[in-house]
C-alpha cells in the first residue's frame, strides 16, 4: 500500500458538476496526501428532496439554506485548519451563486445575491482548483450508478445546464488557478493509471513535485513586474496566462491558433534564409561546419525570436484549453521511451 506523502500545507478544491466524482476523488486524494478534508454537508439540507420534486417552489428555501450552512461550515472548520498541513475540500463557496443563478430569479435572486456578496468577503480562497469536467450522458450515468433517493428523477435539462454553467464560469475564473480534467474516459477508483494521472497534473499545478531532472534556475519578471523563480515548463505556462490577463490579450482559441499558424510561417521563411545562406557560402568553398556557424551568426537573433514566439502561442493555446502542457511532455516521453 502507499504511504502517505509529505506535502507543504496547501488549499485544493475539488470541483465539477453533479455526479462527476467530486467527493470520491477528494476522499482518495486525503489518504493519498495525509491531509485534512472538510466535505460539502448537502443532506442534511430539509428542503432539498422537495426541491428536486417542485424545484420553483422551494428554490429559495434550499438556497438559501445552503447558502448560509457553507458558510458556517467555512468559518467553523476550514478557516482553523488552513495552514496547518494540505487541505482538501469537495466543492467551493462560489458553486452555491452557479447553482442559485439557475434557480432564482427576480427579488429571490436580488436577496440572495446581496448576501452572497456580504459573506463573500469572509471566504478564503484556495491555492488551486481542480475542475473536473464530464459530458452530460456521463453526468447522468454516474448519478444513476450512485443511486441517491432523491436524485432517481434527476432532470437531463438541469444537468445539462448546471454543466455549462460550469464550463461558462471556469472559462472567465480569474481568480484563483485552475486545473481542469476531462473525466469522461477516466476511472481514477478502478483503474491506478487514472488515478497517477491526476495526481502526476495535481503535482505539476501545486509545484508540489518534479518528475524530471531539475533544469538550471533562471529568473524572469511577471507581467506586474515581480520576479519570479524559473522552474521547468509549468512555470512558463502560468506566467503567461499571468501575461495574458494582465495585459488583456485575446483568449479565443482559434484565434491563437491563426497566430501560432503566422509565427509558424514566420519561423519557415527564416530557417529557408539560413539554408540558402549556408549552401551559398558552402558553393563558395567553406566546410558545411563553417557555413553553418557563419549563417547562424548573422541570423540568430531572428531565429531566436520566432522559435519564443511560437512557444508563445503553444503556452497559450495550453492555458486556454486547459491543458497541463509540461505534464502532457512528461507523458509523451513516457511512451517514447517504452517504444520498442
Amino acid at each position: 500500500m502507499t504511504q502517505p506523502t509529505v506535502e507543504p500545507a496547501w488549499y485544493l478544491v475539488i470541483e465539477g458538476a453533479i455526479g462527476v466524482g467530486k467527493t470520491t476523488l477528494a476522499r482518495m486524494l486525503r489518504d493519498h496526501f495525509s491531509a485534512h478534508l472538510v466535505l460539502e454537508v448537502f443532506e442534511e439540507n430539509p428542503f432539498l428532496t422537495k426541491f428536486y420534486e417542485s424545484r420553483a417552489q422551494y428554490a429559495f428555501q434550499t438556497q438559501m439554506f445552503f447558502l448560509l450552512s457553507r458558510y458556517r461550515q467555512q468559518q467553523q472548520k476550514i478557516v482553523p485548519l488552513l495552514r496547518t498541513r494540505p487541505l482538501i475540500t469537495d466543492y467551493m463557496f462560489a458553486k452555491d451563486q452557479l447553482f442559485a443563478r439557475l434557480n432564482l430569479s427576480g427579488d429571490e435572486w436580488d436577496i440572495y445575491q446581496q448576501i452572497h456578496t456580504a459573506l463573500t468577503e469572509h471566504i478564503p480562497n484556495p491555492d488551486l482548483i481542480v475542475y473536473l469536467q464530464a459530458d452530460t450522458d456521463v453526468l447522468m450515468a454516474r448519478i444513476a450508478q450512485r443511486d441517491r433517493p432523491y436524485e432517481r428523477n434527476m432532470d437531463r435539462g438541469y444537468i445539462e445546464a448546471l454543466r455549462q454553467a460550469y464550463e461558462e464560469y471556469f472559462t472567465a475564473h480569474r481568480e484563483v488557478p485552475v486545473l481542469v480534467i476531462d473525466t469522461n474516459s477516466l476511472n481514477f477508483v478502478a483503474n491506478a493509471e487514472d488515478f497517477q494521472y491526476i495526481l502526476d497534473r495535481l503535482r505539476s499545478a501545486l509545484r508540489a513535485g518534479v518528475f524530471q531532472q531539475p533544469l538550471p534556475q533562471f529568473e524572469i519578471l511577471s507581467a506586474e513586474g515581480w520576479p519570479v523563480q524559473g522552474r521547468p515548463l509549468a512555470d512558463w505556462q502560468r506566467f503567461h496566462g499571468e501575461l495574458d490577463r494582465a495585459k488583456g490579450f485575446n483568449a479565443n482559441v482559434y484565434f491563437n491558433y491563426l497566430r501560432l499558424g503566422e509565427e509558424v510561417g514566420n519561423l519557415g521563411r527564416e530557417l529557408a534564409q539560413l539554408w540558402i545562406e549556408e549552401e551559398t557560402m558552402v558553393s563558395q568553398g567553406l566546410s558545411a561546419a563553417e557555413a553553418r556557424r557563419l549563417a547562424l551568426h548573422r541570423r540568430g537573433q531572428a531565429l531566436e525570436s520566432e522559435l519564443a514566439d511560437c512557444l508563445a502561442y503553444l503556452l497559450k493555446l495550453a492555458n486556454h484549453t486547459g491543458i497541463d502542457l509540461e505534464s502532457a511532455c512528461l507523458e509523451k516521453v513516457r511512451r517514447d521511451r517504452e517504444r520498442p
